[in-house]
């Protein structure tokens, strides 16, 4: 089915609008605070097929659901541990999912056929006013083409689902710009599986036993299960070739003017701007900057036409971790460290 996509205003009567539309067993782009998602009714197993169709996304990878209470967790979950308890009290509403053992009400179909979901409340007002119409959790994965950078802007949305749904509701451009940490937890201790806003020096705060998985800086091999988006496929990429490159300024300029070709690009740092004498552009100073912007400068390399990125690396703590682990899996893991 080919779709007339309207792009919403956040006003009361289309919240509304889209939350009918939902219950319906339709799909709808929302925004959040890290990421803008494709929205579907998480217990409707007929919707949440409509967003693994749309984005073109692997059956195996799990959704999260997005809930506007933290009473709502016990809904959709259960022998969630205390420490769970604490996570929430600590980061909801917040860019934090966690991963719990799931009750039937979601079907296998949303959980990426595990027996276990991946939970969030966002702190985005327009996303929890659209949830609460609802009256249900709403699977949301980001609402791009699956592989392709993530939307941080209605129009990014409406780019990529233009015609595959019928609506995304404007909420503004996404404050974090970068998808949830996602944590799982065994016995009394938390494991990041994927990197986010909050890192694992916040989680530090709560608990001192925090691992980061093998995941998040490695390859997964075809076999081995995924228990949160983006482990396993390569995502957030551009048309251009990605390359990473780690080391000083001076090094990475050399090394894009040695190996400088036809509409190839630096991504480098604002601070410096000067000290560069090919095309690039930049993402920002600090971590933070950088999560904002990477997605929207991944997907203006593909409107300017790039075909090679060479990458200027971030920091790989805080914040930083989360950029980096977007930037391999765009960059296919490929690596040159100066």
């Amino acid at each position: 089915m080919i779709y007339d996509t309207q792009i919403l205003s956040d006003n009361d009567d289309n919240i509304i609008k889209a939350a009918k539309t939902l219950n319906d067993g339709e799909i709808v782009g929302i925004p959040t605070e890290t990421v803008y998602g494709l929205a579907a009714d998480a217990t409707n197993e007929e919707a949440v097929k409509k967003i693994f169709i749309a984005k073109g996304r692997p059956q195996d990878n799990p959704l999260i659901i997005h809930i506007a209470d933290i009473s709502d967790i016990e809904k959709y979950a259960y022998d969630i541990p205390p420490l769970a308890y604490k996570m929430a009290e600590e980061f909801w509403p917040g860019p934090l999912t966690m991963v719990l053992p799931k009750k039937d009400i979601i079907p296998l179909t949303t959980s990426g056929g595990l027996d276990t979901v991946g939970i969030r409340f966002p702190s985005h007002k327009t996303a929890q006013k659209i949830i609460k119409a609802c009256g249900v959790a709403l699977a949301a994965p980001s609402a791009n083409l699956s592989g392709k950078p993530s939307p941080t802007s209605a129009m990014h949305v409406f780019d990529d689902m233009k015609g595959k749904i019928p609506a995304i509701v404007d909420g503004g451009r996404c404050s974090v710009g970068v998808e949830s940490t996602v944590v799982s937890f065994e016995n009394d201790t938390v494991r990041i599986l994927r990197p986010g806003y909050i890192s694992e020096e916040d989680i530090k705060k709560i608990t001192e036993n925090v691992i980061t998985d093998k995941g998040v800086l490695n390859k997964i091999t075809d076999s081995e299960i995924i228990r949160s988006p983006g482990m396993k496929y390569k995502h957030y990429s551009p048309k251009a070739n990605v390359i990473i490159l780690e080391g000083s300024i001076e090094k990475f300029c050399d090394y894009v003017n040695e190996h400088y070709a036809e509409k190839t690009y630096g991504m480098i740092f604002d601070k410096d701007k000067e000290k560069c004498s090919f095309p690039y552009l930049t993402y920002g100073n600090t971590s933070e900057e950088h999560a904002s912007l990477i997605f929207d400068r991944l997907r203006e390399f593909d409107k300017i036409g790039a075909q090679t990125v060479y990458v200027h690396s971030p920091e790989k703590n805080g914040v930083g971790l989360a950029v980096y682990n977007r930037l391999l899996r765009a960059a296919g893991f490929e690596v040159i460290i100066l």
